[in-house]
């Protein structure tokens, strides 16, 4: 999936009602359904996945490879890979992102920054002759329009 070898796996959850005060960091996945106060970033070097669930809610800065927003963010997202926005999702705050999908009824209060990557090396170029734009021709008539 765009780069990331292998899907992590949520393997922490902030549960509905559970208020946690204060920045956030997690390996691999973290899904919240509750609220969060303060920054959530995932460390780096392992492919990470944050889920925001419907009921979920983060008042902060958002940082990790794969984010999907089913709930409300006040603050700044930052998906290095590819951001999900669910038709419930609320986002309050600039937002930049590898690749994005976006749901029918989704907001986003702020800028939406792509962030752009080198294309591809590609083959061998050819010679710069062959690649050197064609000027248009002037088109020609063949026939003498001074006969009778």
């Amino acid at each position: 999936m765009l780069g990331i070898k292998r899907q992590p796996s949520v393997r922490s959850v902030i549960g509905a009602g559970m208020r946690v005060q204060g920045p956030c960091t997690f390996l691999d996945g973290l899904q919240i359904d509750g609220t969060v106060l303060g920054d959530v970033v995932a460390e780096g070097g392992q492919p990470s996945v944050l889920v925001i669930g419907e009921a979920g809610s983060v008042e902060g800065a958002i940082s990790a490879d794969h984010v999907v927003i089913g709930g409300s963010v006040v603050g700044p997202v930052l998906a290095r890979e590819l951001l999900e926005l669910q038709s419930r999702a609320r986002v309050q705050g600039d937002v930049r992102y590898k690749t994005l999908e976006m749901q029918q009824g989704a907001v986003i209060a702020g800028q939406l920054q792509p962030q752009l990557t080198p294309p591809p090396s590609a083959a061998p170029a050819a010679p710069t002759e062959s690649r050197a734009p064609q000027e248009p021709a002037e088109p020609t008539f063949d026939g003498d329009l001074d006969r009778p």
